[in-house]
């Protein structure tokens, strides 16, 4: 199980919407001088996500919940989005390349097979997307933010 800390927005029938910040490794490498990655994570948006996960416990807003999900829908997805394209890219070039004998055939082959596979994966994820098995759950529940109240008397700040 691959687990995150989230924010919740808003809570509303049983339904939390919470907000995962995106994190970067690059804080914690020692080859920060010389890496690549974090040249194009300091290119790229540093946004927040914003997803809608079942809750029958009432949430309050600034509240942080630990949500998880399976490794195994996790990798299944990644692996339909990065090896469909390759896939199709592949196989239609070669079948370009052989149908045609020339390489700009087997290269319009692979546009055309990149192209295909991508539309191929982004056709199936709505459908795998939605298996209960694949949606992230609420693991934990921290504490309310207005719950926890921390109160210093006057000596103790003069100290």
């Amino acid at each position: 199980m691959i687990k995150e800390w989230a924010t919740v927005v808003s809570w509303h029938n049983g339904q939390a919407k919470v907000s995962c910040d995106v994190k970067s490794s690059c804080s914690s490498c020692s080859s920060r001088a010389g890496c690549g990655s974090r040249v194009l994570n300091k290119l790229g948006p540093q946004t927040e996500h914003t997803i809608v996960v079942p809750s029958e416990q009432p949430l309050v807003v600034g509240q942080k919940v630990e949500l998880g999900i399976s490794e195994g829908s996790l990798l299944t997805s990644a692996m339909l989005v990065y090896m469909t394209p390759l896939f199709g890219l592949f196989v239609i070039a070669a079948l370009f390349q052989l149908l045609f004998g020339s390489d700009v055939a087997a290269f319009a082959g692979g546009v055309l097979g990149g192209v295909g596979g991508f539309l191929v994966a982004r056709g199936l994820s709505p459908k795998l997307a939605s298996r209960e098995a694949w949606q992230p759950v609420i693991l934990n529940v921290g504490l309310p933010p207005d719950l926890l109240r921390v109160d210093t008397t006057s000596s103790e700040l003069s100290q």
